[in-house]
C-alpha cells in the first residue's frame, strides 16, 4: 500500500529517486509560414506563435527544437506525434488528440487544457509547469522522469500507466485514478490536497508524508476492508 521511503538524507529528508528535469535550449527560431498542420510533417527550429490549431490534423508529426506559444489546440489531431527538445507555453483548448504521442525532454507551461488524450504516450524527462488541466488521459502511458510543478490537476487518469521518478511539487492533484497502475520512486508529498479516487492499492512505490497519510487513513481503511469505531 502507501509506504514513506526508506532511509534518509542529510537533514532527515525521504529518500526517494528525484526526476531527471529536461535542460531545453532552444536555437534561434523562425517563425511557421504555414497555414495548417500536415500528417506526418516534420517541423524543426519552428516557433508557433499565437496559432489557431484547433482541429488541425498533424497525425505523426514531429516537432523538434520548437516553440509554441499561446496556441489553440482544441481537438487538434496530434497522436502517435513527436514533440522533443520543445517548450510549450499557454496552450489552451480542450479534446486535443495525442494518443501514442512522444514527449523527450519538454516543457509544458500555463496550459489551459481539458480532457486531454494522452493514453499510451510516453513521456520521459518532462516538466508540466502551472496552469490547469481537467481530465487528463494517461491511461497505459508511460512517464519517466516527469515533474508537475505548479500546476492544478482535476481528475487526472492514470489506470494502467507506468511511473517512475515522478515528482509532484506544489501541485494539486483532485480526484486522481491510479487503478491498476505501476509506481516507482513516485513523489507525491507536494500534492496539496491529494485526493485519490481509485488505486490507492497500487500505491506501492510512492512516497507520502505523515500529513498527507493521516488523510488518506479512512480510504485506505475502506480499501482493506478495516472496520474503524
Amino acid at each position: 500500500m502507501v509506504r514513506r521511503a526508506t532511509g534518509s538524507r542529510p537533514g532527515g529528508r525521504a529518500a526517494v529517486r528525484g526526476a531527471r528535469r529536461p535542460e531545453v535550449r532552444l536555437p534561434a527560431l523562425e517563425a511557421w509560414a504555414g497555414d495548417e498542420l500536415e500528417p506526418d510533417g516534420d517541423y524543426d527550429g519552428l516557433e508557433f506563435l499565437e496559432r489557431d490549431l484547433a482541429g488541425q490534423d498533424g497525425v505523426g508529426a514531429r516537432f523538434m527544437d520548437c516553440a509554441l506559444t499561446g496556441c489553440a489546440v482544441g481537438e487538434t489531431a496530434l497522436g502517435r506525434a513527436r514533440i522533443l527538445d520543445s517548450v510549450l507555453t499557454g496552450l489552451r483548448g480542450v479534446g486535443t488528440q495525442l494518443a501514442e504521442s512522444t514527449f523527450r525532454d519538454v516543457e509544458l507551461v500555463d496550459a489551459r487544457l481539458g480532457g486531454t488524450q494522452l493514453h499510451g504516450a510516453v513521456l520521459e524527462r518532462v516538466v508540466i509547469r502551472g496552469g490547469k488541466i481537467d481530465y487528463l488521459n494517461l491511461r497505459e502511458a508511460r512517464l519517466k522522469d516527469v515533474v508537475f510543478e505548479s500546476c492544478v490537476l482535476v481528475e487526472p487518469d492514470f489506470s494502467g500507466a507506468r511511473l517512475e521518478r515522478v515528482e509532484f511539487a506544489d501541485c494539486a492533484l483532485r480526484g486522481a485514478d491510479f487503478g491498476n497502475a505501476t509506481l516507482k520512486d513516485v513523489d507525491l508529498r507536494g500534492a496539496v490536497p491529494l485526493e485519490i479516487t481509485r488505486g490507492l492499492d497500487r500505491l506501492s512505490g510512492a512516497v507520502v508524508s505523515t500529513g498527507q497519510l493521516l488523510d488518506l487513513a479512512p480510504a485506505l481503511a475502506a480499501e482493506l476492508g478495516i472496520r474503524v469505531e
